[in-house]
């Protein structure tokens, strides 16, 4: 598969997340280790070859992924299949975020009433997703595997 491909099937993924309002995603409680916590997501964007994802650091979810950065993401758009896709959160890649994301993450957590001074407040975290699967699931348990 070329990166063109990859790029492809991550637009794909990405476009779907984007054009339900939210989708959840879920995560094991630090403070347990067993319990799967979920909480919904609304922010994807495809930006040099990796699928990002928007949160704070002030939030749980940062800090069990910090811990565990393996998760899975579930949604369904009513009258369509709906979407599973694993990954782990590489959380490392904050620092590296372009600006392009960063801006569009900003515009979109404020958006949705969270409370960020601009694109580069140091609560604003960004992750990528690396060991990433994904697939298009249907109620009659047919399913469509991605190549990421």
């Amino acid at each position: 598969m070329t990166d063109n491909d990859r790029t492809a099937q991550l637009e794909r993924a990405c476009s779907y997340l984007r054009r339900i309002p939210a989708w959840y995603l879920a995560t094991i409680d630090v403070t347990d280790g067993h319990q799967p916590r979920v909480r919904p997501f609304s922010f994807a964007m495809v930006d040099d070859g990796k699928l990002w994802f928007c949160t704070s650091r002030d939030k749980d979810v940062w800090a069990e992924f910090s811990a565990n950065p393996k998760f899975e993401v579930s949604g369904w758009k009513p009258g369509e299949c709906w979407i599973v896709l694993t990954g782990e959160a590489a959380l490392e890649d904050d620092a590296v975020v372009s600006d392009r994301v960063r801006q569009a993450g900003f515009k979109h957590m404020v958006g949705i009433g969270e409370d960020h001074e601009s694109a580069n407040d140091g609560r604003l975290a960004f992750f990528s997703v690396r060991n990433i699967a994904a697939r298009f699931c249907d109620i009659d348990g047919s399913e469509e595997r991605l190549e990421l």
